[in-house]
Parts: structure tokens; C-alpha cells; sequence
């Protein structure tokens, strides 16, 4: 009996120990994929940050709301807000935005070396991205962008998206008579002819004609926001340089920041804007419909007003200062595209 008992407290011993044992072991596994997850996890975000950062959400968002807007210009009645519409948009947007993205990838590849001056967060200039990876993302998105512009069939989207390939690559691409990036005047013309023409326009008339099938007309509206974003697009062209003098100087980028200096030109572009928000609201108050004179007078009198307060308490000597004010006008640049429909 002796004997028996000693024998089953030794196998309970031996079997409480196994026990311990597994669940240790179970529980380093557990811990070692939980810090694998972990691990897996904090890669995704790095690289998907990345991405984010490479595409330049700031434009990309221009892009959603420019083409949205202006694609919701034809639109007469309720009637013509309807699936095809929708599919009409899509059709639009997909290409645009891939190309948006060849655009301003195709950028960052050729100005690597002046990025790690005045943009060091972006994924080439600070070593995030390889050099062949931002290659093949760029030559993807403008193999796509056209797969996709081709199979809308839509004359417009075609010439829209050819027109922003060939100014995007002469705007960047280092080779003689090309780079216009560094002529201050050829740089804001590529900016200001996609941006205040082409948009307006070509989006327009893919509307218009090749989705719901009305005959060409040039509203009073397209026609407003393609001559207030020629103004705005102006500014950007301009102010997008002010924060960038350190670097485009080192490379011999002349733009009109270095040739002029930053306080000329930010208060430039702050006169150009006002005067754009000034010509819109006598624009707007010849509406013969009050509620859409109350929205353009008071909305573009509010986006002036939020302008010029920003300015006058702005820190030109400050790096960070600059670029979140470039970061406001492009927040004033979607604005005015919930504006535009109102002029009418």
C-alpha cells in the first residue's frame, strides 16, 4: 500500500510537471506569434504610410473633388443623377487618379536628391521606398491609366489623360529641353493647364456628352470654375516653391520664390486669391436665384475672410508655418469646388 502511494504521488508529480511544462511552452508560442503579428502588423503600416505618402494625398483629394464637382455640372434635373452617372464618374475618376499618381510619382523620382532638403519624409528621399519600386509603381499607374481612359471610350478622358502624361513627364523628366520644372513660367503653365483647363473642361464634356448625351454647352458654372481655378492654380504653381527655396536654389531651380523671394511672392498669391474671392462674389450676386447669390456672396466672402486672417498671423521664417498654410490652401481649393455648382 506503501508502495502504490508512493508510486501515484510520483506519477502525479511527473504529470503536473508535464502539465507546467506544456502550458509554459503554449504560452512562449502564443507570445511568439502575438510579437510576430505584432511585428507583420507594424511592417503593413510602415509601408502602406508609405504609399499614402508617396501619392500625395493632397492632390489626390483635389482630384476626387475637382472631377466630382465639375462632373455634377450638367446635371439638370434630379432624373439625371442615376446609375449611369455614377458609372460615368467612375470611369473618370479611376484613370485620373492613376495618372495623378504617375504625375507626382514621376516627380519624387527625378527630384530625389532635392526632396531629401525640402521633403525628407517622402518615401524615396528618405529610403523608405526603393528606387525601382517607386519606378514600377509610376510606369504601372500610366500603363493603367490609359488601359482604363481607353476602355471608357470617352474622347474627353482620352485627351485629358494624354495631356497630363505629356506635361507631368516634360514638368519632371531630366533630359535637354525637358525638366520645365526649373523655368518658373513653364512650371505654372503645366500646373495651371491641368488643373484650371483641363478639369473643368474635359471632365465636363465627358459628362455631358458621352455619359448622359446632351449636346455641347459651356455653362455659366464651368465656365466660372475653369477662370477661378486658372487663379488658383496660378497660386499653387507659386506657393507650393515657398517652402522649397532651400533645395530648388542648391539645384539650380529657378523658380519665382528664388528669384524673388518668399515674403513677395506668398503676399502675391494672397492678392490673387482675394481677387479671385472678390470677382466670385459679384459673379455670384448676379444670380437670379437668391438661395444660390446667399451661398456664393457669404461662402466666398467666409473663404476670403479665412485667408486673410491666416495670413496676417503667418511666420514666414518658419518652415513648418509655410507648409501648413500650403496645406490651407489647398483645404480652400476643395472648398471651392462645393461652391462651384452654385454659380449658375
Amino acid at each position: 500500500m506503501v508502495v502504490n502511494k508512493l508510486k501515484h504521488k510520483k506519477r502525479a508529480r511527473t504529470l503536473r510537471s508535464c502539465c507546467v511544462s506544456a502550458a509554459f511552452e503554449h504560452a512562449h508560442e502564443s507570445e511568439s506569434n502575438a510579437n510576430d503579428s505584432k511585428k507583420l502588423w507594424i511592417s503593413l503600416s510602415k509601408k502602406l504610410n508609405a504609399f499614402y505618402l508617396f501619392i500625395r494625398p493632397h492632390t489626390i483629394l483635389g482630384t476626387i473633388v475637382g472631377i466630382t464637382s465639375v462632373s455634377l455640372l450638367p446635371l439638370e434635373s434630379v432624373a439625371d443623377f442615376s446609375l449611369t452617372f455614377l458609372i460615368g464618374l467612375i470611369k473618370a475618376l479611376v484613370p485620373a487618379l492613376l495618372m495623378n499618381i504617375y504625375v507626382v510619382g514621376l516627380n519624387q523620382i527625378f527630384d530625389v536628391e532635392i526632396d531629401k532638403i525640402n521633403k525628407p519624409n517622402l518615401p524615396l528621399a528618405s529610403g523608405e521606398f526603393s528606387m525601382s519600386k517607386g519606378v514600377l509603381i509610376v510606369v504601372a499607374c500610366g500603363i493603367l491609366s490609359f488601359a482604363i481612359g481607353w476602355k471608357s471610350r470617352s474622347p474627353p478622358v482620352l485627351f485629358a489623360l494624354c495631356i497630363s502624361f505629356l506635361l507631368g513627364s516634360v514638368y519632371s523628366i531630366d533630359l535637354p529641353f525637358l525638366r520645365w520644372k526649373r523655368y518658373a513660367f513653364l512650371a505654372a503653365s503645366c500646373i495651371l493647364c491641368v488643373r484650371a483647363i483641363l478639369v473643368q473642361i474635359a471632365f465636363f464634356l465627358h459628362m455631358q456628352r458621352y455619359v448622359l448625351g446632351k449636346p455641347v454647352v459651356l455653362t455659366k458654372s464651368v465656365l466660372f470654375a475653369t477662370a477661378f481655378m486658372c487663379f488658383f492654380s496660378v497660386v499653387i504653381a507659386l506657393f507650393k516653391d515657398i517652402p522649397d527655396i532651400d533645395g530648388d536654389r542648391d539645384f539650380g531651380i529657378q523658380s519665382f520664390t528664388v528669384r524673388l523671394g518668399q515674403e513677395r511672392v506668398f503676399w502675391l498669391c494672397i492678392k490673387l486669391l482675394l481677387t479671385a474671392y472678390l470677382a466670385a462674389m459679384f459673379v455670384g450676386a448676379s444670380s437670379s436665384n437668391m438661395y444660390k447669390k446667399f451661398v456664393t456672396v457669404i461662402g466666398h466672402g467666409l473663404l476670403a475672410s479665412v485667408l486673410w486672417f491666416n495670413a496676417c498671423s503667418l511666420d514666414l521664417k518658419k518652415k513648418s508655418s509655410i507648409t501648413s498654410f500650403y496645406m490651407l490652401i489647398w483645404k480652400l481649393f476643395y472648398a471651392e469646388y462645393f461652391l462651384i455648382p452654385f454659380v449658375q
